[in-house]
């Protein structure tokens, strides 16, 4: 449980190898930066990728601005609704995957949102980059860095 008073935050994609992984470590390194307390975590909607590390296409590009990966992929747990203030998710398929999920949840006090929302290029989806190429997913990390930096700046 977070401590009191610190915020927390939850991004979720389909396997928890690309784009929530990718966004939980941007978010990271931009909130150590800023030196504020978080809780931050990231999961799959599915179970096609637990304990996987995340996608080596993803950890190649996040080391040229040298943020460090350190996930091992997840299924998100009835305790992530309720423990976590925000839980943003990449595309539609993983809101309809959360609503039914959130929807098991009795005390869900999570706000459930696109990180997309954010992006103040206003491109709302961050597209799975799995069968993609290496700039697909420097693509979802400059999408996730976008986002994340307007999140933290709306929410800090």
């Amino acid at each position: 449980m977070a401590e009191h008073g610190t915020k927390s935050v939850f991004f979720v994609c389909l396997g928890n190898v690309c784009q929530s992984p990718i966004a939980e470590a941007v978010f990271r390194k931009l909130v150590n930066d800023e030196n504020v307390s978080w809780r931050i975590d990231s999961a799959a909607t599915s179970t096609y990728e637990v304990e996987n590390p995340p996608d080596y296409r993803g950890q190649n590009c996040m080391r040229k601005p040298d943020i460090l990966m350190n996930h091992l992929a997840r299924q998100i747990t009835k305790e992530d609704f309720a423990t976590f203030d925000y839980i943003l998710y990449m595309d539609k398929s993983n809101l309809r995957d959360l609503n039914r999920k959130s929807n098991q949840v009795k005390n869900c006090k999570s706000k459930i949102e696109l990180l997309g929302s954010y992006d103040p290029q206003e491109k709302l989806i961050i597209e799975d980059p799995y069968y993609g190429n290496d700039s697909d997913l420097e693509l979802v990390y400059q999408q996730c860095l976008r986002c994340c930096k307007a999140f933290l700046e709306k929410t800090h």
